[in-house]
């Protein structure tokens, strides 16, 4: 069973929301590493650029698949997470405390567009 946390958004593919104030941190679920396997490879957007809802902001890469990375909200990246360029695979080890990118928050009504844990479990158990 993967581990799924409290007090996170979830969206349905897979990528989960961690808000403090008015920032976002963006990662993959624990269920999507398991998923994926063993993470060679994380594309992130640079500083500055701007992410959409539902849209594409990179892309992870295993051993036996590529997965696009879909952000669940809007902003602008204000830090990506540089240890993933060197070590990929601490997605592995501990998806929720890697995040992938940290954005300032656009519209945080989007948030209500998104699963809480609950309601996530149940998703990935469908």
């Amino acid at each position: 069973m993967a581990k799924i946390i409290e007090g996170l958004y979830y969206s349905e593919s897979h990528e989960f929301v961690k808000v403090e104030g008015d920032f976002g941190y963006i990662g993959i679920t624990d269920y999507a590493q398991h998923e994926l396997g063993n993470i060679v490879y994380v594309d992130m957007p640079e500083i500055d650029d701007e992410v959409t809802i539902d849209e594409d902001f990179g892309a992870v890469e295993s051993v036996k698949a590529a997965s696009d990375l879909i952000s669940p909200v809007s902003g602008i990246v204000v830090e990506v997470n540089e240890a993933l360029e060197n070590t990929p695979e601490l997605l592995n080890k501990d998806a929720f405390g890697n995040w992938i990118i940290k954005v300032e928050l656009s519209d945080k009504a989007e948030l209500d567009k998104l699963m809480n844990a609950k309601a996530y479990e149940d998703f990935c158990n469908q």
